[in-house]
């Protein structure tokens, strides 16, 4: 291409996803150091990648699209990536009328995958490395350094614990979420502190169990803001986390993981992306007939028992841990 003074990423949501994306826009920015790499997103999710260095600056997407497109056009992008490819998207790129590169999204393979359960339908490759098929035009290459996350450090905000294990209680779908009846178990071992990360619900969840924690529990749970739970997880000794948008800030950082998997699969392609460490995660996972049920998730388990999630058992997750910090 000529020259390429500004490029437009784009990635609508959600909090893991645009984890996912941070090696592009790192790589983009290192490849021409000059340009500006602008970011458009939701407003709700602006957050996520406030504090990204790469950045020079964030489009936000609410309900005024025609003036949002206005907007676009008036910064005069000289490429587009499209790391969402949906309709939205695709109004977006038809409108700035740029040069621009998409990734294989491969929803057919998914759908396939879902409704099969045969594992060699998806590829075994990371939805990271099929997002630089999106800027292949530009000549960028991987580097293999791992996914980015900034948090802003906060003085007032103090630690809880010198060591600790950080769960992750929550998840958008159900289907993806720790049972708060497992999570107490984890939170009845003594040999760790352990911090529960969540939203209120969560923390709803966990106190209906109605289970009593000890000195070496600190429940965060629709208490802590994103980088607060992100700084929670960046000093973590470990993380115990399902599929879930902090699984991949844990990546991030390059913490010790034991990924919990419910309805969907590592072979899905978002397991934790950490090419630069080695047995840097354990997952943990059922081999059950209904597993994937879905390429997302559900508000409640298709089949009713939630099998998935409920045949791991907190010594499962625990042994995950153990073996992660011997190593």
């Amino acid at each position: 291409m000529n020259e390429v003074r500004k490029i437009l990423v784009i990635r609508f949501s959600s909090i893991g996803d645009m984890v996912l994306t941070t090696p592009v826009v790192r790589c983009l920015k290192r490849k021409y150091p000059d340009a500006e790499i602008h970011y458009l997103t939701k407003k709700k999710f602006a957050q996520v990648l406030a504090n990204n260095p790469y950045i020079s600056k964030m489009h936000l997407l609410s309900d005024n699209l025609p003036e949002l497109l206005k907007e676009l056009r008036a910064e005069r992008f000289d490429f587009v990536v499209d790391l969402h490819r949906n309709l939205r998207s695709l109004r977006v790129k038809l409108a700035l009328r740029r040069p621009s590169g998409t990734f294989p999204k491969l929803n057919l393979r998914k759908w396939w995958y879902v409704r099969t359960k045969r594992k060699g339908v998806m590829p075994d490759v990371h939805i990271v490395d099929r997002y630089f098929d999106a800027v292949a035009k530009l000549d960028v290459s991987n580097d293999k350094a791992g996914l980015d996350f900034f948090a802003a450090p906060e003085p007032d905000f103090a630690l809880p614990f010198e060591r600790y294990v950080a769960v992750v209680c929550g998840a958008t779908y159900t289907t993806k979420q720790i049972p708060a009846e497992t999570v107490c178990r984890l939170a009845a071992d003594r040999r760790y502190n352990f911090v529960l990360l969540g939203d209120a619900n969560d923390g709803r969840r966990i106190e209906a169990v109605g289970a009593e924690f000890g000195g070496n529990v600190r429940n965060f749970c629709g208490q802590t803001t994103l980088n607060q739970s992100a700084l929670l997880v960046q000093n973590a000794e470990a993380v115990i986390t399902s599929d879930t948008g902090l699984m991949h800030i844990a990546a991030a950082f390059g913490k010790r993981i034991v990924a919990v998997w419910g309805n969907t699969t590592p072979q899905l392609g978002m397991y934790p992306y950490m090419p630069q460490k080695i047995d840097g995660f354990v997952n943990v996972e059922k081999d059950l007939p209904c597993r994937p049920c879905s390429k997302l998730g559900y508000r409640k388990c298709p089949k009713g028992h939630l099998r998935c999630m409920k045949d791991i058992s907190a010594e499962e997750i625990l042994e995950g841990v153990e073996e992660l910090i011997r190593n």
